[in-house]
């Protein structure tokens, strides 16, 4: 029996919780962890239309890219949609699981799966992610530097690659005078003060900086925290970053290329937009699955002979086509985008869970959009 625990397991370490912007919401939404999973629904967007497939087809657990609540909620009464969603999920006994900006980076994510619908090679990051790493150094009294430690580690500090709780500790004396206004843990007011002290080393990822923060100093004892944090500087990944560049098999026409990206991404009611003379030939493709106007002077940058993003505004790609040797610019469904993603995670699940599970991706189209004129 597989339960919804190990399936959440083998999907953190494809699509590391970690990874998520800290505005994100990714992570189980609805489920029990010892509960059985057989059948597993993918999908871009936990609608209901979705989750009926998922009932009438008899899944135990629903992953969707998009999350179902990004921001906090006091109800999930069924009477608004979000609500019947939770409302069916959890009578039906079916799980949701999200992996939203955390599977949009890595190997295997939202940009590479798009890149490989794309038929590209030599993928590699368009903007990689580095392995740099926040250093923290803290001082405080030995009989507070395990709680303090501890309380650092849980807030995401000492991680390093396959270890945690990791820290370097050395011992020394701390010396500080308080002045009127303090209230001080240790000693009085316009007194010289000595204390065995403890120096405490840890790494983090920078996303965690105030979060760590926040943790020392609520566990620290004194009221003005010495401590320091240092950005450090990482190499480049290989293998987790934003955007994807590749290569096509050969050139061909920016028109014949926009065909082959709408024939290569699921059937949509939307519109496959382009900016670009249509007879300049292509050959480097640079793409973000998603919304990637942030990316476009990046992919300029990289020696692109075309960007293929989702949701461009106008004043960017106006802007971007006023230069003289601008890329050409395609412009597809978010939807469409990232539906490509989810064969892969499909494929990812059935190799690390073999025939315990069966997955479906769902072909249901919630793209937003109906009819284009």
């Amino acid at each position: 029996m597989t339960t919804l625990r190990e399936v959440v397991a083998v999907l953190d370490g494809l699509y590391d919780p970690r990874w998520a912007d800290d505005w994100d919401a990714v992570g189980t939404v609805v489920g029990d962890p010892d509960a059985e999973v057989r059948r597993i629904l993918l999908a871009v967007d936990p609608v209901q239309a979705v989750v009926d497939e998922a009932v009438e087809w008899g899944a135990q657990l629903v992953l969707t890219h998009h999350p179902l609540h990004l921001k906090g909620v006091t109800s999930v009464a069924a009477t608004t949609p979000k609500g019947r969603v939770v409302h069916t999920l959890a009578s039906r006994g079916i799980a949701l699981h999200t992996c939203h900006t955390n599977a949009d980076s890595p190997r295997l994510g939202v940009s590479e799966s798009m890149g490989l619908a794309l038929g590209l090679t030599d993928l590699r990051p368009l903007e990689p992610d580095t392995d740099a790493l926040d250093a923290w150094t803290v001082y405080v009294p030995e009989a507070d530097a395990d709680r303090v430690a501890e309380a650092m580690w849980t807030a995401g500090a000492g991680a390093v690659g396959d270890y945690d709780r990791a820290s370097f500790r050395a011992s020394g004396v701390g010396t500080f005078r308080p002045l009127s206004g303090a209230r001080p843990a240790v000693g009085a007011v316009g007194d010289d003060e000595r204390v065995d002290e403890v120096m405490i080393r840890l790494v983090a990822q920078p996303d965690a900086r105030e979060r760590i923060r926040s943790a020392m100093r609520e566990a620290h004892p004194y009221e003005e925290v010495a401590h320091d944090v240092v950005a450090t500087e990482g190499a480049p990944s290989a293998q987790r970053g934003s955007g994807r560049i590749g290569l096509l098999p050969g050139p061909m026409s920016l028109g014949r290329f926009a065909e082959h990206v709408a024939s290569s991404l699921p059937s949509h009611h939307g519109a496959t937009r382009i900016a670009g003379d249509l007879d300049r030939l292509v050959h480097t493709v640079a793409l973000c699955g998603g919304s990637g106007d942030f990316l476009l002077g990046t992919a300029q940058a990289a020696g692109a002979d075309v960007y293929v993003t989702s949701d461009l505004r106008h004043h960017p790609v106006s802007e971007h086509r006023e230069r003289p040797d601008a890329c050409a610019v395609v412009d597809v469904p978010h939807w469409a985008a990232e539906w490509t993603w989810l064969p892969v995670a499909s494929r990812a699940l059935e190799d690390a869970l073999g025939d315990t599970v069966e997955t479906r991706v769902s072909t249901v189209v919630t793209d937003p959009w109906t009819h284009t004129v």
